[in-house]
């Protein structure tokens, strides 16, 4: 068994670093899962993950969740997990960090690709 070493990961720390919005990056993995963190502000595109659910952690700022028949707002300190299937529409009337929890190799559009499309396993 490969021991990892005894270091925390700070949220904190890692939020504030610079990097793209729209750009999630990887700060953790348990077991299949990656944890990542992402800055985001404005709107996304209409997409679906038909494999997994998805979990979304707000940090900072007030996250909107669209949905085809309605919405809910994620406050920080608040998680929301949008079920395998639904489709949804993040947005940000303002800068937001948070932290998203989804199997590995999940592109953050589902199957719309696009040009928010992020890479995959970019760690931080």
């Amino acid at each position: 068994m490969r021991r990892r070493p005894f270091r925390t990961c700070s949220c904190a720390r890692s939020g504030s670093r610079r990097f793209d919005q729209w750009q999630p990056r990887v700060i953790a993995e348990i077991n299949d899962y990656q944890v990542k963190i992402v800055r985001i502000e404005g709107d996304f595109v209409w997409h679906d993950h038909p494999e997994t659910d998805e979990a979304f952690i707000v940090l900072d700022g007030a996250l909107r969740i669209d949905f085809r028949d309605g919405s809910v707002t994620v406050s920080p300190g608040e998680m929301y997990v949008v079920p395998k299937g639904v489709e949804h529409k993040p947005f940000a009337a303002g800068e937001v960090k948070m932290l998203l929890i989804e199997p590995r190799g999940v592109l953050n559009t589902g199957h719309e690709g696009g040009e928010r499309t992020a890479r995959n396993d970019v760690w931080i």
